[in-house]
């Protein structure tokens, strides 16, 4: 049976556990060059020691001004390759796995001196107005990805995430709340579609590629789950292999629409979106009680396990999780005795 400890597989990626420490902006970059420091190298390479079985870097932006703050990372020179290279084969002499989430904010790049976006609309009034893209500049914006996708696979990741959710460029172009063209690109999924396809065009084929959405919006006019269910089959269909389920980011939550925040209010969307498409998915949303997380993946809810803030409170939580459960994971050498 199933459960938090087992082995998980997709494509040439193996993962020893269930447990994936999820994407969380550090905003630690100290150089104009966008690349990782000795903070960033600290803080993934300490997830691997904790046992975690998959590591996803942060948002990290295909240029410049697609980053939400100038102290996020990014991968839109080749230069900064070694920098990323040196936290992945840290983390695999750990023993885990490590993917690495390629986006661009859109709208919501907050230092930015003028936004892009799919349509000139503000994410509020203290954010800038964005400028549209032309659809020239779109096209040369899926190329930017394609290349932070290589930079990527060169540096040696494990697996690629796309940013799709939380209001970001991808999703800005998928929602029609946000993309009001007249252009292809006012075809939703055209532009996420094309990055997928530009994505899996540079990665290896036994490589995969996992997609981050948000399953259901939380304005009043935006789409509902099975608006995101349309929408990740047609990711799905231009390549994507995995899902990592989450929710809103496009703008303020509406009480009609507000989901709560208690332990797992967002794995129902996991579960509907798993059943619908087939293929895995990752759960998030406040999920670092042990039991909790154990219960996801024996109860088939989602294949894999985000746990966020238990993970920034803790470095060790997957082994104190294995601990907690009587469940049996590898722990380092020099650790074993506090474990006996």
């Amino acid at each position: 049976m199933d459960q938090l400890f087992s082995s998980f597989q997709i494509k040439n990626l193996e993962l020893k556990n269930r447990v994936v420490m999820p994407p969380m902006c550090q905003y630690s970059v100290t150089n104009e060059a966008g690349t990782p420091n000795d903070w960033h190298y600290t803080h993934y390479v300490s997830r691997a020691v904790g046992g975690t079985g998959l590591v996803i870097v942060e948002m990290t932006n295909v240029e410049p001004d697609g980053r939400i703050s100038n102290n996020c990372l990014g991968l839109w020179s080749d230069q900064q390759i070694p920098a990323y290279k040196k936290i992945v084969d840290a983390v695999h002499e750990q023993g885990s796995k490590i993917a690495i989430q390629i986006a661009h904010a859109g709208r919501k790049a907050e230092d930015a001196k003028t936004p892009v976006a799919p349509s000139a609309i503000r994410f509020n009034e203290q954010y800038k107005e964005p400028r549209a893209l032309s659809t020239d500049e779109v096209k040369e914006m899926v190329e930017k990805f394609r290349q932070s996708v290589r930079r990527a696979v060169e540096a040696g990741f494990d697996a690629i995430e796309l940013h799709g959710a939380h209001g970001y460029l991808i999703h800005q172009f998928h929602s029609s709340y946000t993309n009001k063209r007249n252009d292809e690109y006012g075809q939703l999924t055209r532009f996420g579609s094309e990055v997928v396809k530009a994505a899996k065009s540079e990665m290896p084929e036994d490589m995969p590629l996992i997609m981050r959405i948000s399953a259901t919006e939380f304005v009043e006019e935006g789409y509902q789950l099975e608006g995101g269910i349309e929408l990740a089959k047609a990711y799905k269909e231009a390549g994507v292999d995995m899902f990592h389920i989450s929710a809103g980011g496009e703008g303020a939550i509406a009480p009609s629409r507000n989901p709560g925040g208690h332990a797992g209010y967002m794995v129902p969307f996991a579960r509907a979106m798993r059943e619908a498409l087939e293929v895995p998915v990752i759960a998030v949303g406040r999920l670092e009680d042990a039991h909790l997380a154990n219960a996801i993946v024996g109860n088939q809810d989602a294949d894999l396990v985000a746990v966020g803030r238990g993970m920034l409170r803790d470095p060790y939580w997957t082994v104190h999780a294995a601990h907690e459960l009587g469940q049996e994971t590898e722990v380092p050498v020099q650790y074993e005795r506090g474990f006996a």
